[in-house]
């Protein structure tokens, strides 16, 4: 009980000491202040950026595979795209010998005049894919029913639209059973299925979009070529051993031998979360290195002032110091000075760096919507800022702990 009231004594006593001078105060934590509110400012935007980034991925899907025809410099001059786009029987070959992918799709992608009664719009994407397509993406069937084996294997005239097609070609509410003439050719739609709009730096396309079986898209487009193919991962763990199965398979398929390049790309999205997800340590780990710098340079600065109010208080320190006052008690006086100066520099920075996130967030259709403050920066600017007091405030604490009471009384 005596050691709290000690403390909160020797608590006291600072405040006062820096509300008597105010202006010098705020002068003298201005390093503290912009630093810390750097901090705070700069973490609660990565983690914004990192959350609707992440979202957006999650919107494609972590565990999908992307596989696509490349034409590799070498080949510029005397290959073509063609020769290297993905064949039918590939794909079919991948999905019967590489273990790691569960199942796998082609798209086949052309843009055709749509109608719907008097209404007609002149290139609606039109995306031929397999049953599979369903649990490789993720996007749900709102209404209907999503394609069956049957659809593709009788290259059915069916369609699934988004419900953006419903608003451009002015379909009832509930479309299912109604016929849309694609390429001149009348399709059945079976199925609404839900708009995805990708939105990672605030842009975006979420227009009309029509899906029909793979087989039709081929009839409707007899020589038109794979654009690219989907894949599931069996599991995340197996992003390394799907990407050697399907470059194996690729490579025997087209005869490649040691020297020649791959003629063939696979992505995992996966991969771009977890770089992405290292790249925003890095960024956060520099920022906070920069930042760094102004707490430096505001450390440097409370130990001046922190100097100069040992210099102004000689003549007490030798007073206290006469009358019976240790010099553990004289060090500990003026090191929560410090400190405490420090905090307070903290608590201004921290409530500038939060209402600085939330000007950034309340810009319309702003990246970093989702930015926040979290408890562990929080935590961390209060640590950075007690560090600071006691890093810079032990020297004048020490000198002032040390000084000799009879020479401290002299002191003009």
């Amino acid at each position: 009980m005596i050691l709290f009231r000690i403390a909160l004594q020797t608590f006291g006593l600072a405040l006062g000491q820096i509300w008597s001078n105010k202006v010098r105060s705020l002068l003298t934590t201005l390093g503290v202040i912009i630093g810390v509110a750097s901090v705070v400012a700069v973490i609660a935007a990565l983690q914004g950026l990192k959350t609707t980034v992440l979202d957006e991925f999650e919107k494609l899907g972590a565990n999908r595979v992307y596989i696509d025809g490349q034409l590799p410099r070498s080949m510029w001059a005397t290959g073509s795209w063609r020769d290297v786009q993905l064949k039918l029987h590939e794909i079919e070959t991948i999905r019967e010998r590489c273990p790691s992918i569960t199942s796998i799709t082609p798209e086949l992608w052309r843009s055709y005049p749509t109608e719907y009664g008097d209404r007609k719009l002149d290139s609606v994407p039109t995306v031929g894919i397999w049953p599979t397509w369903h649990d490789i993406v993720g996007r749900q069937i709102i209404q209907g029913r999503p394609f069956i084996p049957i659809d593709e294997s009788d290259r059915r005239f069916v369609c699934i639209i988004n419900d953006k097609a419903i608003e451009e070609l002015d379909l009832p509410r509930e479309p299912v059973g109604e016929y849309l003439r694609i390429a001149g050719k009348r399709f059945l739609i079976v199925g609404v299925v839900e708009t995805v709009t990708l939105n990672l730096f605030g842009g975006g396309d979420s227009s009309a979009e029509v899906f029909v079986p793979f087989g039709t898209a081929q009839v409707l487009a007899p020589r038109a070529w794979i654009s690219h193919a989907w894949g599931s991962l069996s599991s995340p763990e197996h992003v390394d051993d799907a990407k050697a199965e399907i470059a194996f398979v690729l490579r025997k398929m087209r005869e490649l031998t040691a020297e020649d390049e791959d003629t063939f790309q696979i992505e995992v999205i996966q991969q771009f979360i977890d770089q992405f997800n290292a790249m925003a340590k890095g960024i956060t780990a520099g920022a906070s290195g920069i930042v760094g710098i102004s707490l430096l340079v505001g450390g440097i600065g409370i130990m001046n002032i922190m100097l100069v109010s040992v210099s102004e208080r000689t003549r007490e320190i030798g007073l206290r110091k006469a009358i019976g006052a240790r010099p553990g008690v004289i060090l500990v006086q003026f090191l929560v000075e410090s400190v405490t100066l420090c905090l307070a520099g903290g608590a201004i920075g921290l409530a500038a760096g939060q209402g600085l996130i939330s000007l950034i967030r309340s810009i319309p259709e702003s990246p970093l919507k989702d930015a926040s403050v979290p408890a562990w920066a929080v935590i961390l600017a209060v640590g950075f800022s007690a560090s600071t007091g006691v890093i810079f405030g032990m020297f004048p604490a020490i000198k002032a702990a040390r000084l000799d009471p009879i020479e401290a009384l002299r002191h003009d």
